[in-house]
């Protein structure tokens, strides 16, 4: 692939460029709306297992310069999946990257060997940890370093296809996690899912979605994800794609700045599903602007003097 001066790297996966869809806001009908082929990849929805329909309505909700989610991840099975979803995926010319979740661990390394058995043209895996842990109350599977190091090292011995890990905002420390993924084999981590929130309707009384709490997404999280992005690349030697309310090309670069690789994008293609096609065309305008040949020369180029970096904990499962 030709170094078009936006390429990015994600370990042995190479992007013509580091825009590419958040999972669960991005479907193949979308084609008809945007030129899909000029991204660096697209990501699929979650897949679990067995079938899932997802929560009740209402699943989604505006919020102030955001949207609240609720949606429970609907997914159609890995056999449906291998049939039908992934060959919808893989005509646009680009890496397909599957996301896969677990609602136990076991669940993970079953849908990681269901889909290596199927021998599919999957360029490489989001592992999403912010699945409820059924085996723990129902707690995010990646808010303990041991458990997220558990499920990427056993996704790892079942596979050789790169593995991009997608970590939950909801911890006390992103660089800990960020080892714990890169410790157990993970190829880079993505920064962030979407933050718990909550929005209430005083006439009924009642919460408005379906499901009481959702996600936040949006331009209101960019900065809380920024700051994790920044952490998260500040505590690994692996990528980080960064993610959380980038509209805009600049958004883009000011977030490889702040460490990240590449980007996804989700809550803005809801109004405007071309959003992702515009930012790349903005990206080749500003690099120029810059005054950088390549896109990745910005990487990790945030310029600060008294800012302190995270040091790990005590508990970080990485050899020091």
């Amino acid at each position: 692939m030709a170094d078009n001066g936006l390429q990015a790297r994600l370990g042995e996966l190479t992007l013509r460029n580091p825009v590419m869809p958040a999972s669960g806001c991005f479907g193949p009908e979308l084609s008809a709306l945007m030129p899909v082929g000029e991204l660096g990849a697209v990501v699929t929805k979650t897949l679990f297992a067995e079938r899932r329909s997802g929560n009740p309505a209402h699943r989604l909700t505006e919020t102030a310069h955001g949207m609240l989610n609720s949606v429970g991840i609907p997914s159609p099975g890995t056999a449906a999946f291998a049939g039908h979803v992934l060959p919808a995926y893989r005509q646009f010319g680009v890496p397909v990257v599957a996301s896969i979740g677990g609602l136990t661990v076991d669940e993970y390394w079953q849908v990681t060997e269901e889909l290596a058995a199927a021998d599919l043209a999957i360029d490489a895996y989001e592992v999403n940890v912010s699945c409820p842990n059924l085996e723990h109350g129902g707690l995010a599977i990646g808010t303990e370093a041991a458990t997220v190091e558990r499920v990427v090292a056993g996704i790892a011995a079942r596979t050789r296809v790169p593995l991009i890990v997608k970590l939950t905002p909801s911890v006390t420390s992103i660089g800990d996690i960020a080892r714990a993924a890169e410790y157990a084999g993970a190829t880079a981590v993505t920064v962030c899912n979407t933050f718990p929130g909550m929005a209430v309707d005083i006439q009924t009384r009642t919460t408005v979605l379906g499901n009481g709490v959702g996600g936040l997404s949006g331009p209101a999280v960019k900065p809380l994800a920024l700051r994790l992005v920044w952490q998260a690349a500040s505590a690994v030697d692996i990528p980080v794609v960064g993610c959380g309310g980038i509209t805009t090309a600049t958004d883009v670069v000011e977030f490889l700045l702040a460490g990240a690789s590449a980007v996804q994008v989700g809550t803005a293609t809801f109004t405007r599903p071309y959003t992702m096609v515009e930012i790349v065309r903005g990206l080749e305008r500003l690099r120029a602007e810059l005054g950088v040949t390549r896109l990745a020369e910005l990487v990790g180029g945030l310029r600060h003097t008294e800012i302190p970096r995270e040091k790990p904990c005590a508990t970080s499962t990485k050899p020091r």
